[in-house]
C-alpha cells in the first residue's frame, strides 16, 4: 500500500503533536479525505521519516501525533550536482522532478549567453520558490528524506563560483574521447554535470566552463535536448557508478 508522505519545514520528534501547514492539511483532509486515526509519514529533510497519526481534522486545522523517527538510507553514494541552464516553464519542472527522483544532491540553475529565459527580482524569487516546491513534491513521491538544494538562478560565471570545490566536472560532448563508463569516480568527491539551455552553450560559455575545470564526456553519438540531457546523464551515472546498477 502506498504511504502518503508530507514534507514540513519544522523540527520533528517522537511524542509531539503538530499542526500541519495549510497546503499539507488541505491535501490530506480535502483531497485524500483522511480522518482521525488515519496515518501518514512526515519528513523535514533531516534524513528520517516520522510516522504520524491524524488526531484532529477540522475545517481549518489538521493535527498529527508523531512516532519515532526512522532513518532512511536511500541517498546515492554519488554526490551529483546538476548545473542546469534555465529552461522554459514545464521543461524546467520536468528536469528538477526527474533529477530529484534519480538522486541528484543539488541543482544550480544558470543563465548563459544563449539563454532564452532570464528572470530577475521578484520573478526570480517566485520561480525559485516554485522550483523548490517541485523538488519537495518529487521527494514526497520518491521516498527521499533529504531534499536536494536548489540554488538561486545566476549568470554562468557566478554559478560556477558558487559550486563546491574539487571533484569531477563534466560537460556532455558527443565528440569527446572519454565515455561515461571510462570515468573514475571518487565517491567522497562531488560530480558536477553542466547542461546548457535550449540554445546550447556558446563558445564563450565553453571557454568559461573549461577554465573552471569542466571537461567533455561522451554519453552517446546524438545531441540531446536540455530537458533530456541531464536526466539521461544522471541515470547513466547512477547505473554505472551509483545505486541504480
Amino acid at each position: 500500500m502506498r504511504v502518503t508522505r508530507v514534507h514540513v519545514e519544522q523540527a520533528l520528534a517522537a511524542g509531539i503533536e503538530i499542526e500541519l501547514p495549510e497546503q499539507a492539511a488541505n491535501h490530506l483532509a480535502r483531497v485524500l479525505r483522511l480522518g482521525i486515526g488515519d496515518t501518514c509519514v512526515l519528513f523535514n529533510g533531516d534524513g528520517h521519516d516520522y510516522p504520524a497519526e491524524l488526531v484532529e481534522v477540522g475545517k481549518r486545522v489538521v493535527k498529527v501525533a508523531l512516532g519515532h523517527g526512522i532513518a532512511v538510507d536511500n541517498e546515492s553514494p554519488l554526490r551529483l550536482i546538476l548545473l542546469q541552464g534555465v529552461a522554459r516553464g514545464e521543461k524546467m519542472d520536468l528536469i528538477l522532478q526527474k533529477a530529484t527522483e534519480l538522486g541528484v544532491a543539488a541543482v544550480h540553475p544558470l543563465y548563459s549567453q544563449r539563454s532564452e529565459v532570464k528572470l530577475d527580482g521578484a520573478r526570480a524569487d517566485k520561480r525559485l520558490a516554485h522550483w523548490r516546491g517541485v523538488v519537495v513534491s518529487a521527494c514526497e513521491q520518491s521516498g527521499r528524506s533529504r531534499v536536494p538544494y536548489v540554488a538561486m538562478p545566476l549568470p554562468l560565471a557566478q554559478a560556477l563560483a558558487a559550486l563546491p570545490s574539487g571533484g569531477l566536472r563534466l560537460i556532455l560532448d558527443p565528440f569527446a574521447s572519454v565515455s561515461l563508463p571510462q570515468l573514475t569516480l571518487n565517491p567522497s568527491q562531488p560530480v558536477c554535470l553542466a547542461v546548457g539551455p535550449e540554445g546550447g552553450w556558446s563558445p564563450q560559455d565553453i571557454g568559461q566552463l573549461h577554465a573552471a575545470g569542466f571537461s567533455g564526456v561522451r554519453l552517446g553519438p546524438r545531441v540531446l535536448r536540455t530537458e533530456t540531457a541531464g536526466i539521461a546523464a544522471i541515470a547513466a551515472l547512477q547505473v554505472l557508478h551509483g545505486d541504480l546498477g
